[in-house]
């Protein structure tokens, strides 16, 4: 088991490496720099937070809460940084895919194999 969990690690550290995750970490980080950004973020996860907790309570929210969230969610999804944002995310979780998919094939082609390895 410690050596699958080294290699783990070391595929750990081959991602947070690749051209796809600079470019998520540089997207992140210009949006978190950007403070009308926060503050806008900020804003929409407190009204989502007040729909669900109504929501959950059986409660239906005051229309005109829906159209600040939908209007605060139209403003930041039109944010030059937040797009570049969603890209980025998007970009890596492909690259994540490809990961995950490449070690379901090793897997299976492991279980297949008549050699065991050493925990």
């Amino acid at each position: 088991m410690k050596k699958i969990m080294e290699m783990a690690e070391n595929l750990g550290q081959a991602l947070g490496r690749t051209d796809e995750y600079q470019a998520l970490k540089r997207a992140a980080e210009a949006v978190d720099d950007e403070r009308d950004l926060a503050t806008l973020r900020t804003e929409l996860e407190k009204l989502e937070s007040e729909m669900v907790t109504m929501l959950r309570s059986g409660k239906e929210p005051p229309e005109e809460q829906k159209e600040r969230y939908e209007e605060l969610a139209r403003d930041l999804q039109g944010r030059p940084e937040y797009q570049r944002l969603v890209a980025a995310q998007s970009n890596f979780d492909k690259l994540l895919q490809k990961v995950n998919e490449t070690i379901s094939k090793g897997i299976q082609e492991g279980a297949q194999g008549r050699i065991i390895m050493p925990s």
